[in-house]
């Protein structure tokens, strides 16, 4: 594996938190290199699709936009050819094969099913403790912002964390928030957001 300082992480930067995922990175000692031109992702090694609204990036990345529609396309080629790749909250729904109530994700590489917003708006966003065994036994303060939930998870997809079985959740209790398959990394929560990074440390092991 290369050393870190030597990794060049691709951020997708259309819209979303792609500043905070650049910063935790460059803490770590990674070079953060901001994805807006398809011709970029022949630079990096690794890439990001960071939480923001889907529905934004539906409407910039359409025909007519501006936006480099090539983006994505290419963007699937490399990630079938194993190029790491993490999603976060809205990321993480366009890596999914399966989208509830919706069409196959626009990516559709890993083997999960989504549900948009399981939470509900943005008013019931909240931050929990989460035990995420694979980081550490200290849990990783975890900000969830309009989240996704991980309905279910193929066969390939290792779960790396759930949602603690608590009444307060209800249905929703013991439901992934973190999985993994192969080189892609999902997580429903905001990893960005809090100044821990073990979980984009643990990105840059993948």
């Amino acid at each position: 594996m290369q050393a870190v300082s030597a990794q060049k992480i691709g951020i997708l930067a259309l819209q979303g938190n792609f500043s905070e995922h650049a910063q935790r990175f460059a803490e770590l000692g990674a070079e953060p290199i901001l994805i807006r031109y398809s011709e970029q992702l022949s630079q990096i090694d690794r890439l990001v699709i960071p939480g923001g609204e889907s529905t934004c990036i539906d409407k910039l990345t359409a025909a007519g936009s501006g936006v480099d529609t090539r983006i994505f396309s290419l963007m699937k080629e490399r990630i079938e050819g194993g190029m790491p790749v993490w999603g976060t909250c809205m990321g993480s729904i366009f890596l999914a094969r399966n989208i509830e109530g919706s069409s196959q994700g626009r990516l559709s590489l890993m083997d999960i099913e989504v549900r948009r917003n399981a939470f509900g708006p943005q008013k019931f966003s909240f931050e929990l403790p989460l035990p995420i065994p694979c980081l550490s036994n200290q849990p990783f303060l975890s900000v969830f912002i309009r989240a996704p939930l991980f309905l279910s998870t193929g066969k390939e997809v290792e779960v790396l964390a759930k949602l603690p079985t608590d009444e307060s959740f209800g249905a929703l209790a013991g439901l992934a928030v973190m999985a993994r398959q192969k080189n892609m990394l999902a997580t429903a929560f905001h990893p960005e957001l809090v100044s821990d990074t073990r979980v984009h440390s643990y990105f840059l092991s993948i």
